[in-house]
């Protein structure tokens, strides 16, 4: 499997698609990894066969990257450079970045800190939560490194972010470390200098993401808005109407890029 070396940590990813083809780095969410969030729901057969070089990385503490249990390594900014290197790694100049939930974070931050890098974003699975903040780290941190996850001073809904951490096969030390760090908000005058086209996908029934009122007004005059009726933040991942309409978007803005 194919790995580098980002600011001393080994990052995996893998790539799927024709080489030369128009780029999309797809950034996966908190305690998934790049196979469950993007391989195993069709993501990358979907987009290689719509033409697009996919790449996948798995984020730092996640799949088969590195593992380390310092929170310094983690908030979302230094994770938006250890995708920047990956991109320099692979002598990509420019790229499509899609990001889900955290991964929307850090593809975020990667847009604000190297535009050049960037020819159009999707934030998937964040929303109105992108500038107000996620809340429930520490208690998710607490059920994560719990000898008895079924304290009764662990909420369920914490519980079960454990569960789904074991069911995936993640180093959970390394799980409480990012999630404490991760969740850096973004200021919202920030979201104004972004200067390529944005799509915000989002699942009508999601909790998780905040409300899409409160963020589109942050972000260019021509940002465009999914909402995935019915689906919520586990489900709307694999909708394949969410997979149309980011092909579609994609297409429309690869002459900005790769004429």
């Amino acid at each position: 499997m194919p790995r580098f070396d980002s600011d001393g940590l080994s990052i995996h990813y893998e790539t799927f698609g024709e080489r030369g083809a128009p780029p999309v780095l797809l950034l996966h969410g908190f305690a998934s990894n790049g196979r469950v969030n993007w391989i195993s729901t069709s993501w990358t057969t979907f987009l290689a066969e719509e033409g697009f070089l996919v790449i996948v990385p798995d984020f730092p503490g996640h799949g088969q990257s590195d593992k380390p249990h310092d929170s310094a390594r983690y908030p979302a900014p230094r994770m938006a450079g250890d995708m920047a290197r990956l991109l320099a790694h692979l002598r990509i100049e420019r790229a499509h970045v899609m990001g889900y939930s955290m991964g929307a974070r850090v593809a975020a931050f990667l847009a604000l800190a190297h535009p050049q890098k960037v020819c159009a974003l999707v934030l998937a699975g964040m929303a109105g939560n992108l500038i107000a903040g996620v809340g429930g780290a520490e208690e998710i941190a607490r059920a994560l490194l719990a000898e008895n996850p079924d304290a009764a001073d662990i909420p369920a809904w914490a519980r079960g972010f454990r569960q789904f951490a074991e069911r995936v096969g993640n180093d959970l030390q390394a799980l409480a470390a990012c999630i404490t760090s991760s969740r850096t908000p973004i200021a919202p005058e920030a979201l104004h200098k972004l200067d390529m086209p944005v799509l915000v996908t989002v699942g009508s029934e999601d909790g998780i993401a905040g409300d899409p009122a409160l963020l589109m007004p942050h972000l260019p005059s021509n940002a465009e808005l999914l909402l995935l009726q019915g689906r919520d933040h586990m489900n709307a991942v694999g909708d394949r109407r969410h997979k149309q309409a980011v092909a579609a978007f994609l297409k429309r803005h690869e002459r900005r890029c790769f004429p």
